[in-house]
């Protein structure tokens, strides 16, 4: 039986509540100041309808309460006005936005989206409708924009020869591609961050994996997410060299699909064959040979093609993903 992976708009306002009750309780909301519907959906990017949802419980948590105006004034003390010994006269009213515009209101639900699309990319091809994704999450245009942005600098969604967005399938053409482009980029960053790593950060590194290997039956995908991220980001991102880093991180959408496919994927293997293949790279790096880690990287990226592939076919085999309404499936030519 094939496993599900359904589509559900997140509660927009329990997020939205979550975030103003945690900078209620932090200060950066005051005791005394003024929220409305409006300065909530503003903030978020939402509608006046969950920016409602989300004033009437945080009044029901006794954050807030109704004003005699309009709009709800802050009733809670903050723990660091009380520790500062600030007033509690309601002097410090929000006549704007201004101090709470401190999250960006895509970030809400781009984890959501992000997820929702790649899970798809290993069956086919996708359209991303921009209005009807605004409509789905409840959100503006222009958050919605700011999502595809997003996919679009991670590398996960294109725009066509007619100038419309589209998630690319994880084909073996297309996964080809983009690891050929990672075996040829990467090595010259390696190679150029070997010069500017930290202190401790290369025996770190290696720990983590060697630990790893170790609790090969407390491997999880959240663990292996983290180690390629240590080796192919973290580390890479001391190359120094902006441009470079910002040309590599096209093909790295792989590492996003990564994440997804290892959560599906942890049985496919006996041990995962990675992480002896960082450990080389780690211990060449840390005796010194630079061009022996960068011959490590070269064999790890081209080995990891192959599995790459063998796991989005495994993952087709097991998932039937709901329909989306912002997503329409292309046919193939």
């Amino acid at each position: 039986m094939k496993r599900v992976t359904t589509g559900i708009a997140p509660r927009l306002y329990r997020r939205a509540c979550e975030i103003l009750a945690a900078d209620i309780a932090n200060g950066v909301i005051s005791h005394g100041s003024r929220l409305t519907e409006t300065m909530v959906a503003n903030r978020f990017g939402i509608s006046r309808a969950p920016a409602r949802q989300a004033l009437a419980e945080l009044e029901r948590l006794h954050l807030v309460r109704k004003s005699e105006s309009r709009g709800y004034d802050v009733v809670a003390k903050s723990r660091v006005s009380a520790a500062m010994g600030a007033p509690d006269d309601g002097s410090s009213i929000l006549a704007d936005t201004t101090r709470i515009q401190a999250r960006s209101s895509w970030e809400l639900i781009y984890d959501n989206i992000e997820i929702e699309i790649v899970s798809r990319t290993s069956l086919a091809d996708w359209r991303i409708n921009e209005a009807v994704l605004a409509k789905h999450y409840g959100v503006s245009r222009t958050v919605a924009r700011d999502v595809v942005a997003r996919l679009q600098e991670r590398g996960i969604v294109h725009k066509d020869d007619s100038g419309r967005w589209y998630a690319p399938a994880l084909t073996a053409k297309h996964i080809g591609e983009l690891y050929e482009l990672r075996w040829l980029l990467e090595p010259i960053a390696l190679e150029k961050a070997a010069a500017n790593l930290p202190d401790g950060l290369l025996l770190s590194l290696r720990k983590n994996v060697a630990d790893t290997i170790q609790s090969v039956d407390k491997i999880d995908g959240e663990t292996l997410d983290a180690l390629e991220q240590q080796l192919h980001v973290e580390l890479l991102g001391y190359c120094g060299n902006t441009s470079l880093m910002r040309a590599i991180s096209l093909p790295q959408a792989l590492l996003v699909a990564h994440h997804f496919l290892y959560h599906w994927t942890m049985g496919l293997f006996d041990s995962e064959p990675f992480l002896p293949e960082h450990l080389a790279i780690f211990d060449s790096l840390l005796a010194g040979d630079i061009d022996g880690a960068k011959a490590g990287l070269v064999r790890h990226l081209q080995i990891s093609r192959s599995r790459a592939m063998m796991r989005i076919k495994a993952v087709a085999e097991v998932i039937s993903p709901d329909e989306l309404p912002y997503l329409e499936k292309l046919e193939s030519d």
